[in-house]
């Protein structure tokens, strides 16, 4: 039986593990331009917790994001801007005319990226196909 102080320092040991990585899919950069760039499959609905780890990863990969869009109502918060590593993001919400599931970064100078995003809840067997095919090359000659 764990003692008051082993449970008092098991939050400790949770801090201390790695990040989980960003469950982020993106196209090849030589890939063509198209309407999905990729995919995003959070772990919850806390903006506040998911974009900095989803703009730490895209900023490893394709540059600093330092705008996102997203539609107003599809996630609770809805601050103007979120802290990311070493910048901060700026938020731009759609009230309408954009879809609910799709979250879009912003690279001045580079582009945009539109990403659908899977919602957290689903299982990694219903998650992982799709995030193969946004990811793929080729899977926008399939969907033609």
């Amino acid at each position: 039986m764990a003692s008051r102080a082993d449970e008092r320092a098991a939050p400790e040991q949770e801090h201390s593990s790695p990040p989980l990585p960003a469950r982020l899919a993106l196209r090849p950069p030589t890939s063509p331009p198209g309407p999905v760039c990729g995919a995003r499959w959070p772990r919850s609905h806390d903006l506040m917790t998911e974009l900095p780890v989803l703009t730490d990863a895209f900023d490893a990969l394709r540059g600093q994001s330092p705008g996102f869009a997203v539609r107003r109502g599809t996630w609770p918060e809805a601050p103007c801007e979120l802290p990311a590593a070493g910048h901060t993001v700026t938020a731009a919400w759609f009230a309408s005319g954009f879809d609910p599931h799709t979250i879009r970064l912003y690279s001045y100078g580079v582009g945009r990226w539109d990403l659908p995003v899977v919602p957290p809840h689903t299982t990694a067997e219903e998650a992982g196909p799709v995030m193969t095919a946004a990811g793929d090359d080729l899977s926008r000659e399939r969907q033609e």
